[in-house]
């Protein structure tokens, strides 16, 4: 592979990992041809892009990168490598999963999600948990609606109307 070849692959690995900040690096070998076309069609349903990288090429992206927590993925960088790029940060986790146990492969060598360091396949699960950013509003917004759904349940009910009488005689007072 020429200077210039390698160049504009490491330029194109750098703009996607700009683009997609959270990926995944695996392992795929000894994939056959059928079960390589399984896995890519449902990275391609769950919105995941699967590269199959040389090392050199992403430990030279991964040394250029500006932060110090992706350069802690540069040890894992041996044998065969393919990197899950992805915008929804456990999708990757729960297809490796998945796809494990049915194919045997992917495995999990190491990820970069939401700006930290995972490091191994025993960090799997965690990264399986890891909320979207679109379920962690959800989350506030829901915790944030609950003590007015509280409160309007309890003005509602039939309790509701001594604390209604309650508003009202207080609203009075503060007119007189």
């Amino acid at each position: 592979m020429r200077k210039e070849e390698k160049a504009k692959i490491i330029e194109s690995i750098a703009a996607q990992i700009e683009e997609t900040p959270n990926f995944y690096v695996t392992d795929i070998a000894g994939l056959n041809a059928e079960n390589t076309s399984v896995l890519r069609r449902a990275c391609f349903e769950k919105g995941i892009k699967l590269v199959v990288v040389k090392n050199t090429l992403l430990h030279k992206v991964l040394e250029d990168h500006n932060s110090e927590e992706a350069k802690v993925l540069q040890p894992i960088l041996e044998g065969s490598t393919a990197i899950m790029f992805t915008t929804t940060p456990n999708a990757p986790a729960k297809l490796i999963k998945e796809m494990a146990k049915k194919l045997g492969k992917p495995e999990l060598k190491g990820a970069y999600v939401q700006d930290c360091a995972y490091i191994g396949a025993d960090q799997l699960d965690a990264l399986v948990n890891i909320k979207s950013r679109e379920e962690l509003i959800g989350d506030i917004i829901g915790l944030l609606q609950s003590p007015v759904k509280n409160v309007i349940s309890a003005l509602q009910s039939s309790g509701g109307g001594k604390i209604a009488g309650i508003v009202k005689t207080l609203s009075e007072k503060e007119e007189k």
